[in-house]
């Protein structure tokens, strides 16, 4: 049961790690889609202007929906946290031993390069 935990923390922590980069890559994409809609601000067609205005209101609701899900997935991350605090402290020596194995995975990955 408690290798089934374990695995289930580090699971959670390669999402939230996955989550995070997902947002930096969405909020990047936004800041490109900014300029491209700024760039094109001298331009007086009206078909251009409908567009840069709906294309701006759909990245305020964009940018308000990344706050939520940032929210949460902080929420989340730290119940998480406070899950994989809760196994250490009651199995100590599996944490350690867990930790080793990792060490151990890492250090043959990293000698193979």
């Amino acid at each position: 049961m408690t290798t089934k935990k374990s695995e289930h923390v580090l699971t959670q922590d390669a999402l939230s790690s996955s989550a995070d980069q997902l947002i930096g890559e969405f909020k990047s994409l936004m800041a490109d889609a900014e300029a491209l809609i700024k760039a094109t601000e001298d331009h007086p067609s009206e078909t251009i202007n409908a567009i840069r205005i709906k294309a701006l209101e759909t990245m305020t609701g964009a940018k308000e929906s990344l706050s939520n899900l940032e929210g949460t997935l902080t929420e989340k991350a730290k119940v998480v946290a406070e899950g994989a605090d809760d196994f250490v402290h009651r199995n100590p020596w599996e944490a350690v031993g867990v930790a080793a194995g990792l060490g151990l995975l890492i250090g043959l990955f990293i000698r193979r390069r």
